[in-house]
């Protein structure tokens, strides 16, 4: 038995060389057989396996028994290898797609809104339109909507009850339209004496002083507007809008962040601002100069382009601020073995008005067309005002009412400073809309009172 064993082994031990995984190399019964009549490529018939189309996975394993010889050991351990990291891959992708199909499904569950569709549901089985978006566009708070011009001169104006309303084109069907002016209660002058600190305003009505209605009003410009989204959902469109008595005022502020002797910018100051007022470093030394107090007084308008509530506005707001205030400690130099500073911001006195803040925001909803104002007074004084949503014949259904005051004037100028300033705004279309009318003011002599910005 010795003899035959060893005459076996000697017989198949070049077919064992082959079998290894190193670069292949020539046995010599493959020489011999290369020699043979097959080694003619006409008369030699190759079968390949069909190249498999290459997919986010990978190529399936090819697990035919051409590839692998049954006895090599290792090769079926790396074939098998392969397969399973195929399977594994096959599985991490059909995860992802499950888990962003239940987020996009959670997700459109949030922003549905129910009362639309309700109210869909109910025009339908009255036999009435449901396509409305066109004839709402053509009205604005019950007044009918005309627009008169075109190109850069049009015009859209709310006509109706002996009273004309200016409007500003939005880009949303939801909102489609903004007012170039409204007007809100002053807050009482600290500059006044202190028996008149009491009024709601101090100056008189329909006055070169309070351009305002009979109501003793004040008159708010729009600066610019835009779009506020979370993702790609839009949640509010949202104004600047600024005193049209202190319009000089930030005239001069904006022409001399420029050029300090100069009454208007020529063309080139014009891109020098615009690039200031875009870049993150030097925006905020802009607006904390406009927003010093005692100083001008701004506002900014909310309507939400579908049902939300005072818990997500509040949410806003307040990761605005905190935004700010990140930014804002980041700008300290740390001082060597002391660690980081503390900004104005660290105070308990801060910490207090935020609370203020989140408690003006308790409860409550705010449907589709409602208004939000903030407006920030003079001395920096927050008030938060809000009117629902009016109803088909453009009657508001309340009058604005105040929801409640932030006196610490911090709170105010870091929520300006987050749809203004910064490295990530907390909506870059306002962002845009605001620089390009900031624009419109200093292209023009200070002193001249232009409405029409935008």
């Amino acid at each position: 038995m010795a003899a035959p064993t060893r005459q076996a082994m000697r017989f198949l031990s070049p077919r064992l060389q082959c079998l290894k995984t190193q670069p292949p190399t020539a046995c010599p019964n493959q020489i011999r057989r290369a020699s043979s009549r097959y080694s003619s490529p006409s008369n030699r018939t190759v079968s390949t396996a069909p190249a498999q189309a290459m997919s986010f996975v990978g190529a399936a394993p090819d697990t035919s028994d051409a590839q692998h010889n049954p006895l090599d050991i290792r090769a079926n351990h790396m074939a098998a290898m392969e397969k399973r990291a195929y399977h594994m891959r096959r599985i991490r992708f059909a995860s992802m797609g499950l888990l962003l199909s239940m987020g996009g499904l959670a997700m459109l569950l949030f922003n549905l809104d129910l009362d639309s569709i309700e109210q869909a549901e109910k025009k339908r089985k009255a036999g009435l339109q449901l396509d409305a978006s066109s004839e709402a566009n053509a009205r604005f708070q019950g007044k009918a909507v005309h627009v008169i011009g075109a190109g850069q001169d049009k015009r859209i104006v709310a006509q109706g009850n002996g009273e004309n309303i200016e409007l500003v084109e939005t880009g949303t069907s939801s909102v489609p339209h903004f007012p170039r002016n409204i007007y809100l209660p002053p807050s009482p002058d600290t500059s006044a004496p202190a028996s008149t600190l009491d009024i709601v305003g101090v100056a008189e009505p329909n006055t070169p002083l309070n351009p305002g209605n009979a109501a003793n009003q004040e008159e708010y410009t729009l600066v610019g507007l835009g779009i506020r989204t979370v993702m790609w959902i839009e949640v509010y469109v949202v104004g600047m809008y600024v005193r049209t008595t202190d319009i000089t005022s930030l005239q001069e502020k904006l022409i001399h962040s420029v050029n300090p002797k100069a009454s208007t910018l020529i063309p080139a100051e014009k891109e020098d601002l615009k690039k200031k007022l875009l870049d993150p470093d030097q925006s905020r030394e802009i607006w904390s100069e406009v927003l010093k107090v005692p100083g001008i007084k701004t506002a900014w308008r909310l309507s939400p382009t579908r049902n939300t509530d005072f818990g997500h506005l509040r949410d806003g707001f307040v990761n605005g601020i905190n935004a700010r205030k990140a930014e804002a400690r980041s700008k300290l130099p740390l001082l060597p073995g002391a660690g980081p500073q503390e900004t104005e911001f660290d105070s308990e006195s801060f910490g207090s008005a935020v609370q203020t803040l989140k408690s003006i925001f308790t409860g409550g909803k705010a449907p589709k067309e409602s208004i939000l104002v903030l407006a920030r007074d003079q001395r920096g004084v927050l008030d938060v005002l809000y009117q629902p949503k009016a109803d088909e014949s453009g009657k508001w259904k309340k009058e604005m009412e105040v929801l409640g005051r932030v006196e610490d004037e911090r709170i105010a100028r870091l929520i300006w400073l987050g749809y203004l300033a910064g490295s990530k705004v907390s909506s870059p279309a306002a962002r845009d809309g605001v620089v390009n009318g900031c624009i419109g003011f200093a292209a023009r002599p200070v002193g001249s009172v232009e409405t029409r910005v935008i």
